[in-house]
């Protein structure tokens, strides 16, 4: 009897730990929103303003800011951002830079939408603020001023806390990453140089040539590409599941589509690859 009551016991407890662990993803999505991005209208949402671990689709707001700096500018494309201590230690994905190491701005953007590199969006940050924790404040500032109402950053990468750790996710929703993504494109467009890329290559340790494969599959994998798409940038942790901002345009229309919270890669992609066709079809007629 006992023994019986422990076996539900853990078994209840195992699926509360489950709940937890899935409450920000599912199966086909969480949450997604499709949006003309020249007039903001929302095309279609299901669940838009539901909270999600964005994960590192958190870096659009790095790009951001990198940006804004270099439109005062505080930064060129030709400048050298150096690999810190604190940047190093970053997990993957990384460019693995030696500490006192240095790549070009360009380099450092390509491999921060391309490779999605945890350790170069530290660097940045760095650069930009001085250090993490004021870049962050940054971050949020820009969420509140762009009107993403329900976004919190705790970091420039989005990863997930380390274990033991106190400091929470970054927390969004595909309403506000639709709002943070229209802005992008209206007044950085030069963004899409980096996210349409499929792949490139970088300078990395010792001079050597790295290339970088785009894991926004939408732009090359055949399963799931949509010839339109051009950008942005993808996301995943265990918590959150896999997401997407993707965008493309058609005889110059754009649109924008958000996609938090999939239970698997696969999920996402053919999700939001269905949705971009669809609105790019919607909004050329």
């Amino acid at each position: 009897m006992k023994r019986s009551i422990a076996l539900v016991l853990a078994g209840l407890l195992a699926t509360a730990a489950f709940a937890a662990d899935s409450a920000h993803r599912r199966s086909p999505y969480l949450s997604y929103l499709v949006m003309d991005a020249a007039t903001g209208d929302v095309l279609a949402s299901a669940h838009s303003a539901s909270e999600a671990y964005p994960a590192s689709c958190t870096k659009l707001m790095t790009m951001r800011l990198v940006f804004k700096a270099m439109k005062y500018g505080k930064l060129k494309l030709d400048d050298r951002i150096v690999q810190s201590a604190r940047s190093y230690g970053e997990p993957p994905s990384r460019i693995d830079l030696k500490v006192g190491e240095s790549m070009t701005l360009d380099d450092a953007l390509k491999a921060l939408m391309v490779k999605s590199a945890n350790d170069v969006a530290v660097m940045l940050a760095e650069r930009v603020g001085g250090t993490v924790e004021n870049f962050v404040d940054l971050m949020n500032v820009e969420a509140r001023a762009l009107g993403m109402k329900n976004t919190r950053y705790v970091t420039p990468n989005g990863l997930p806390p380390p274990k033991g750790s106190k400091r929470g996710f970054d927390r969004s929703t595909a309403q506000d990453l639709a709002i943070l993504a229209a802005a992008l494109l209206r007044d950085n467009p030069e963004i899409l140089d980096y996210t349409r890329l499929a792949s490139t290559t970088v300078t990395g340790t010792g001079g050597k040539q790295l290339w970088l494969q785009n894991h926004n599959n939408i732009l090359w994998k055949r399963s799931v590409r949509v010839k339109d798409a051009d950008g942005l940038k993808t996301g995943y942790n265990n918590a959150g599941g896999s997401s997407i901002v993707l965008t493309g345009s058609r005889n110059g229309h754009r649109a924008i589509v958000v996609v938090l919270g999939s239970s698997s890669a696969a999920e996402r992609d053919q999700a939001a690859a269905r949705f971009l066709e669809d609105a790019l079809m919607r909004l050329d007629r």
